[in-house]
């Protein structure tokens, strides 16, 4: 327990304010529109329309929690158990199989960290985590489904799933 709070102190100070994040803009693409109004180009990296947590259906987030973070609800941004199986696997199998980490901690590493597999990271996105659990889950959701690239390829819903066409 000493150990942990002299790394918090040690580590804490040099990492981001996870406060950030409330303010974060996601890159979207410049749309050049007719005088019609019609969209005629759009031009960028990428292609994504961010989107309300109200927009978000329901089943989508039901499909990522059961896939990703089965106890979202339940951990507050670390899910020790995750972590100590992740652990277990790494000492019986001496490879790293299995990252342990939460939604949450997806979020901290993908706003604020590299991707580099070392335990510096780990700890720091640990820390990041559980400063982060400050937000409502919705938003972390939110940042999670609008930010990440799953299986390298995003989650893409027809616009007319996210908002209906009132014609």
């Amino acid at each position: 327990m000493v150990a942990a709070i002299v790394v918090y102190f040690f580590l804490a100070p040099k990492l981001p304010d996870t406060k950030t994040l409330k303010q974060t803009q996601l890159q979207i693409p410049l749309r050049i529109y007719s005088s019609e109004g019609l969209l005629m180009a759009e031009f960028g990296e990428k292609r994504r329309i961010p989107v309300e947590a109200k927009e978000i259906p329901q089943p989508l987030i039901d499909a990522f929690l059961a896939a990703e973070d089965d106890r979202f609800y339940q951990h507050p941004g670390v899910d020790y158990q995750g972590i100590i199986r992740a652990a277990y696997s790494l000492l019986t199998t001496g490879s790293k199989t299995q990252g342990g980490s939460t939604i949450t901690m997806q979020v901290a590493r993908n706003f604020f960290l590299s991707n580099e597999k070392t335990y510096l990271r780990k700890l720091n996105e640990i820390i990041l985590a559980l400063e982060m659990e400050q937000f409502i889950e919705r938003e972390i959701l939110t940042l999670y489904l609008n930010k990440l690239l799953v299986v390298g390829y995003g989650v893409v819903l027809p616009p007319c799933v996210l908002r209906p066409s009132t014609e």
